[in-house]
């Protein structure tokens, strides 16, 4: 038995969660439904824009890694912080959901402050993402620790971490470790617009490296350049081992060894939909790792993004295991 289930590496973020109109967007320039990079001067402008906040410890892999700590699976994650206020809040988060957490913090001499997205939720839950990255963005192939990789069942990688001009160094140093030592490894494309701007370079880790895809429609059609949403299933299936693209409201579709599932949505009253696709792929990951079927795996994976969507944040707050058993899953 390895010591890790699954290994995450990606952006560590705090993020700061505001309700507003949407007139508030238009009037702050922000682009609704979609994540945006900003510098520190935008960040401090749009934090003194909004009403009250709430400070949670975020980041996309982040909120995968806490949601299998929060099943109990062993579970670790590398991303950068520095050596501040918001840096300890992130690392005492994350430990304490039980995942280990040891990435080398920047110094507090660093010029960069730990990454925090400002995310504007609009009253139909829609999330408006703002990230100033910081010191998250220069995560390189020295934060990799190789035997850490080798000792993971399974890596997860997230698509925004190719925004760093040193992370694809850094994906290909865990990558090498892991499948070396007979891991598998896992890719969240997490955002259209993150694809558009590294097509290339996904296009190339998803057919050489990749055994698990994550995604949701618009990724999907960004990453085959269609709106053929069948179309695009179809090729991603044709690269990869397991493909498990979500659809919002209408549930997932998983591909796999020739065969196709379509799982429906588990209904609910949606209040913010931050860190949906994040839990959806961490209850996944939970029940592949435990030895359930794919179509279990994908029906934990909607309960789990149910429950984060009914409450603000996008780290669960109900006992997922309580939720599968009374769904009938474990």
């Amino acid at each position: 038995m390895k010591k890790y289930q699954v290994v995450g590496i990606g952006n560590a973020i705090v993020d700061v969660l505001a309700r507003a109109e949407d007139a508030f967007l238009a009037e702050a320039g922000v682009e609704k439904g979609i994540m945006q990079l900003i510098d520190m001067d935008r960040a401090v402008d749009l934090y003194s824009r909004v009403g009250p906040a709430k400070e949670i410890s975020g980041g996309s892999a982040a909120n995968t890694i806490a949601g299998i700590a929060h099943l109990g699976g062993r579970t670790a994650y590398v991303g950068k912080v520095k050596n501040d206020q918001l840096g300890a809040i992130f690392a005492h988060d994350l430990r304490a959901q039980g995942a280990g957490y040891e990435t080398a913090m920047a110094p507090k001499t660093e010029e960069a402050e730990t990454g925090r997205c400002i995310v504007i939720v609009t009253p139909d839950g829609e999330r408006s993402m703002n990230t100033y990255l910081g010191v998250t963005e220069f995560l390189s192939a020295d934060d990799i620790d190789e035997g850490q990789m080798a000792d993971a069942e399974w890596i997860y990688l997230e698509g925004y971490r190719f925004d760093g001009p040193d992370s694809h160094a850094a994906f290909a140093k865990a990558v090498a470790a892991c499948k070396g030592a007979g891991g598998r490894v896992s890719l969240t494309l997490s955002d259209p617009f993150c694809v558009e701007r590294h097509r290339d370079a996904f296009r190339d880790m998803i057919r050489d490296h990749v055994d698990l895809l994550f995604s949701n429609r618009a990724e999907m059609g960004s990453m085959y350049q269609t709106d053929d949403f069948d179309a695009a299933l179809v090729q991603a299936a044709s690269e990869v081992a397991i493909v498990a693209c979500t659809d919002s409201e209408h549930g997932v579709h998983v591909l796999a060894e020739g065969q196709r599932w379509h799982v429906p949505a588990v209904p609910t009253d949606i209040v913010d939909a931050t860190g949906a696709g994040d839990l959806f792929a961490g209850a996944f990951l939970w029940g592949l790792t435990n030895g359930y079927d794919l179509q279990t795996c994908a029906k934990m994976g909607n309960s789990a993004a149910s429950e984060v969507i009914s409450h603000i944040g996008a780290r669960p707050e109900a006992d997922l295991k309580a939720l599968f058993k009374q769904q009938g899953l474990l």
